[in-house]
């Protein structure tokens, strides 16, 4: 095995450090790569956290395995990645320093943006000799992730094998998105899951237990390990799943938790006039179980707020969102019907919100 010019041979454990780039200091910016090779042949499978800067949970995550010694395969190699976007992780930023995203950037280029340059690096160096990975991530923008996995359901048996060993809580279908490195793994026949959990800039302990344990599942699906605990509960498998987005500004505030499941018409939260001029309340569309909460109180119009997925045996209900005005002075009542009329273009009855 060849990687950044150093030969790798059965039984070896390597770190080595891709060279990216250089800070405008003359800095040197370079990606740590572990990497464990068994003596037995087996297959190569990634482990990657950092790709935005600012998802710790993943990077906490693989800096256990590697402290404490945890990842020996009995065959095959493990490649292990903690940061990929040190730039991101050196200013608690989701993107690099030209403000885009390395997994949007794939299969990169050696001449274009930064994050191009990363991806491109990586591509190089590490996609050619894998054959599965795990890439860890974390909710953005203040938002928090139920613990799940995210992969193309149904498409081939190799990723639904990933999905099903690694079992997380919840196991969602997901498209692939153009410049991701899911995408340019599946153009290369090599297979990829996401694991997701908690907030950016926040360990969510329980999180990382759930990715460990799932990680040590893959790996003994695969012959790399000689066991591995089982899961607690079957993964939730959802094929269906969109954000509940606000449709009007203001104070958000949220009525339930991660992992809970809703009815449909079950108020999850209210958004309030910051002036204390009117409340509206918040329903959802249909029922199902959120996975992924807005933790921002102060949201715009279209910011998503809660994100909710129903399994195969659950209706998907109707897609229309329609919340209700909270109880207020019927006095104020009217004046804020025109408020709402002026302000987000729509109306308010007396007894019914948009």
């Amino acid at each position: 095995m060849l990687i950044n010019g150093l030969v790798i041979r059965p039984g070896e454990r390597v770190l080595t450090r891709l060279v990216i780039s250089r800070l405008p200091s003359r800095t040197v910016i370079d990606v740590p790569v572990y990497v464990y090779r068994a003596q037995e042949p087996g297959p190569t499978v990634l482990l990657m956290a950092g790709m935005h800067g600012d998802e710790v949970n993943g990077i906490e995550t693989i800096r256990r395995l590697v402290r404490r010694d945890l990842l020996q395969p009995l065959r095959g190699t493990i490649i292990a990645i903690p940061i990929l976007n040190i730039y991101g992780f050196l200013n608690f930023s989701r993107e690099v320093p030209d403000g885009k995203d390395v997994n949007r950037s794939f299969p990169g280029n050696p001449r274009g943006s930064l994050a191009s340059r990363v991806a491109h690096r990586f591509m190089r160096e590490i996609m050619p000799l894998i054959d599965y990975g795990i890439d860890f991530h974390t909710g953005g923008a203040a938002r928090a992730n139920m613990p799940q996995v995210r992969c193309l359901l149904g498409e081939d048996d190799q990723t639904d094998a990933l999905a099903a060993a690694f079992a997380a809580p919840f196991t969602l279908h997901a498209s692939l998105r153009p410049g991701s490195l899911r995408e340019a793994a599946m153009q290369q026949g090599r297979r990829i899951i996401v694991y997701e959990t908690g907030e950016s800039l926040r360990l969510d302990e329980a999180g990382i237990e759930l990715a460990m344990a799932g990680t040590f599942r893959v790996l003994h699906q695969l012959g790399m390990l000689a066991e591995a605990t089982a899961a607690a509960q079957p993964s939730i498998v959802c094929r269906r799943h969109t954000w509940l987005r606000a449709k009007f500004a203001g104070l958000f505030r949220s009525h339930v938790q991660n992992g809970q499941f809703l009815e449909k018409g079950q108020v999850y939260g209210s958004v309030a006039d910051p002036y204390g001029e009117g409340t509206v309340r918040l329903e959802t569309p249909t029922a199902g179980y959120v996975i992924g909460l807005n933790h921002m109180p102060v949201v715009n119009q279209g910011d998503a707020l809660v994100h909710i997925a129903w399994p195969d045996n659950l209706p998907p209900g109707r897609t229309e969102h329609w919340p209700h005005l909270l109880e207020m002075p019927p006095e104020r009542r009217r004046r804020t019907t025109i408020r709402y009329r002026i302000i987000y273009g729509a109306e308010c009855s007396v007894n019914q919100a948009l």
